[in-house]
Parts: C-alpha cells; sequence; structure tokens
C-alpha cells in the first residue's frame, strides 16, 4: 500500500492568514505555514523523466501561485511530511531559519537571465581566426606532414580557451549593471559553450521595470549578436530553496565525538563553533603538512560541524538520547 502524506510545495509568510486553491491548502505554525496537497509519498529520485517533469512544472506553478500573494519560500522538489503533526514539525525547524530570509525576500522576486550566442558557427570562425590560434594552425601544416587527432585535438582545446575568455567577457558585460539592480546574483552553470550567461537575480518588485529597461538595452549593445531570454517573476529558487532531512541520533553522537563534545546535553550554537576552531587549527593540512592523514581528519571535523550546527538550529539545544528520540528532522536552505 503507498504511504499517504502531505506534499510540501513551500512556506509562506502568512500571519496568521489560511490560503486554499483548488487541492492545495496551508497548514499554519505561528506566523508561517506551510503550503501542501495531501499526496502519495513518491521518491522523485526514482521516478521517468516524464513524469518528473510534469510534477516539477506543478510545483513550479504552484509557488507562482501562491507567490501572487504571499512572500513565499520554495521546498526541495519531492519534499513529503508524513502527516499534519509533521509538517507542524517541519514548521517549528524552519521558523529559527526562516525570519532573516523572509527580510531577505519580501517584496522581492528572483528574475532569471540566459543569454546565447545567435550565430555560434560565425563565433567559433572569429575565434579561430585569432591570431594565437592562427599561427599554431600554421605550425602544424608548415612542414607538410599529416596532421595527426592529437594535432586536432590541440587546435581544438586552443578555441575552446579562447571562446571560454570570450563568453567570460560578454557575461562580466551583462552581469555588472544587472547586478547594480538587483540585491543578490547567482551565477549557474552554462548548458553548453553557445550559452553565454545562465544567471539569477534577487531583484526589488519597485526596480524589475528598471532591470527589464537594462536588459533591453544589452541587446541593443550586442546589435544581435545575442539571444537574450528572461524567465519571471519567480519565488527565490536560487537563492534560497528549503530541504528538509533526517539526521539520525547515532549521526550527532558521532559529530559529538569528533568535536569533543560528547558529554555535554545541552549545545549552544556558540559551543559547536568554539569546539570546531579548536579542532579544525589542529587537523587542516596547513598545521600539520607532514602527516598525510590531516586532510581526512580536517574533511571529518568539518562534516560534524555541519552535522552538529545543522541539528542545533536554535541557539540553544537538547543532544541527549531521550530527547532526541532516535532521529530528528532538520531544515535548512540548499547549498
Amino acid at each position: 500500500m503507498t504511504e499517504k502524506g502531505k506534499y510540501i510545495y513551500g512556506v509562506i509568510l502568512a500571519r496568521g492568514k489560511l490560503w486554499r486553491c483548488d487541492e492545495v491548502y496551508t497548514i499554519p505554525h505561528e506566523e508561517i505555514s506551510a503550503v501542501v496537497a495531501d499526496s502519495e509519498a513518491v521518491d522523485y529520485t526514482k521516478l521517468e523523466r516524464e513524469r518528473a517533469a510534469r510534477l516539477l512544472v506543478k510545483h513550479q506553478q504552484t509557488l507562482e501561485k501562491v507567490m501572487e500573494s504571499f512572500p513565499v519560500l520554495p521546498m526541495r522538489l519531492g519534499s513529503f511530511a508524513r502527516d499534519t503533526d509533521e509538517a507542524m514539525r517541519i514548521l517549528a525547524k524552519a521558523r529559527p531559519i526562516v525570519g532573516d530570509i523572509f527580510a531577505e525576500v519580501e517584496d522581492k522576486t528572483e528574475l532569471d537571465i540566459t543569454a546565447t550566442w545567435a550565430d555560434f558557427d560565425l563565433v567559433v570562425k572569429e575565434v579561430g581566426d585569432e591570431r594565437e590560434i592562427k599561427e599554431a594552425k600554421e605550425k602544424l601544416t608548415a612542414n607538410g606532414a599529416p596532421v595527426t587527432v592529437g594535432d586536432q585535438m590541440k587546435v581544438g582545446l586552443l578555441i575552446k580557451k579562447a571562446l571560454d575568455k570570450k563568453n567570460c567577457r560578454c557575461s562580466e558585460t551583462i552581469v555588472s549593471p544587472l547586478a547594480a539592480l538587483s540585491r543578490k546574483v547567482k551565477l549557474h552553470e552554462r548548458m553548453d559553450d553557445k550559452m553565454v550567461i545562465n544567471a539569477a537575480f534577487l531583484v526589488e518588485n519597485c526596480r524589475r521595470d528598471m532591470f527589464d529597461q537594462k536588459v533591453e538595452e544589452l541587446d541593443v549593445e550586442f546589435d544581435g549578436k545575442l539571444n537574450f531570454r528572461r524567465i519571471g517573476p519567480l519565488p527565490p529558487y536560487s537563492f534560497y530553496t528549503l530541504e528538509v532531512q533526517e539526521v539520525l541520533s547515532d549521526e550527532v553522537e558521532w559529530a559529538r565525538e569528533i568535536l569533543d563534545v560528547s558529554d555535554e546535553n545541552l549545545l549552544s550554537k556558540d559551543d559547536i563553533r568554539k569546539a570546531y576552531r579548536a579542532k579544525a587549527f589542529c587537523a587542516h593540512p596547513d598545521s600539520n603538512p607532514e602527516l598525510p592523514e590531516t586532510g581526512k581528519a580536517f574533511e571529518e571535523v568539518t562534516s560534524a560541524y555541519r552535522t552538529l550546527l545543522d541539528y542545533c538550529q536554535a541557539e540553544l539545544c537538547s543532544v541527549g538520547e531521550e530527547e532526541f528520540a532516535g532521529k530528528s528532522l532538520i531544515v535548512r536552505v540548499r547549498e
């Protein structure tokens, strides 16, 4: 039998207001609420691509509908709570971290900009005609010897390097004026060499017209050489997507032992940071370059620090076994 639960689209700053649209509704907790729908629990990592794509579209469309009425922080695709009580536990865990985030995103939206070369073949030809690459080509054919596959790969790498530099220069030309109109910028990986920029901008709603005007000016500046695409307004996917994880008690116990705080049943964030700094200094490769295991030790210390800091999301938290009861939900901003 398939497990039923609450699919969580996101968290909104509702301030006591309820919201419902068709099968989607809110579960409130103090000033925030979870936007949910009754749904079967689905492992999104095992879905066929077509079905996963449909669910992703529904996830995004729902959040975009919600953001017409409330500031919203999206949840990672596939976030479930087993029931209303667990949804409330998730909200209680989220509350300490979302307050400052809502202050950052309220009255702002994400705008995504991509730009691709309109005639990529022409760009590659222009790059191939640059002096360094022309000289390399001429050197290969100067003595009349056949050009090998290895020779072709060397020239190809030179072209790729020159194209990356050209894309980087163009990207900087685009990002700089748009960043000046934004609160935050996130550069995403380019899909291919044809794409010059793939970036997200967190923009105040009152400056969106100015932002769009600047995109139009950049389009004119590049004189049709680039195809610009602006997507949005969107929830702040690129900046503040929340995710829920279960941390097992033995993971927390391992982290406490690594940081040497296993005798403490109450920990503060300051305690965790102090313990981390002490251990990290001793475990860092720069402090002990002659010891081959320091790199691994430093990674363990860092992992333990993140585990405890994620678990202890309040300023003071209990790490005793009775309070932990086997496992704990944590909510954090996805990196």
